[in-house]
């Protein structure tokens, strides 16, 4: 069963395929996805991956938290489920 991973504090010149060849040393990356902002396409400095397993997720998570990555030190744990948002409907 695969795993989610929040990263923070990425470096806003990072790309999605140098943070997955980081997280690969520790298995099986999924899918990697850096959130941007939607109106400029900038990187917001955090993002996610999806491990294939647990086990993968937790090695990553272990040797990963406070690591250097692209001049700054990554902020790694496991990923909380997404909150539901008010809608934003003024009418």
């Amino acid at each position: 069963m695969s795993k989610k991973i929040y990263v923070g504090n990425l470096s806003f010149n990072a790309s999605e395929d140098q943070l997955k060849t980081y997280f690969e040393t520790y298995g099986t990356v999924e899918s990697c996805k850096i959130i941007t902002d939607r109106e400029t396409g900038r990187s917001k400095g955090f993002g996610f991956i999806e491990m294939s397993s647990s086990d993968e997720a937790q090695d990553a998570i272990s040797n990963l938290d406070n690591k250097e990555f692209e001049g700054r030190n990554l902020r790694v744990n496991e990923a909380k489920p997404q909150e539901r948002r008010p809608s934003n409907n003024r009418w």
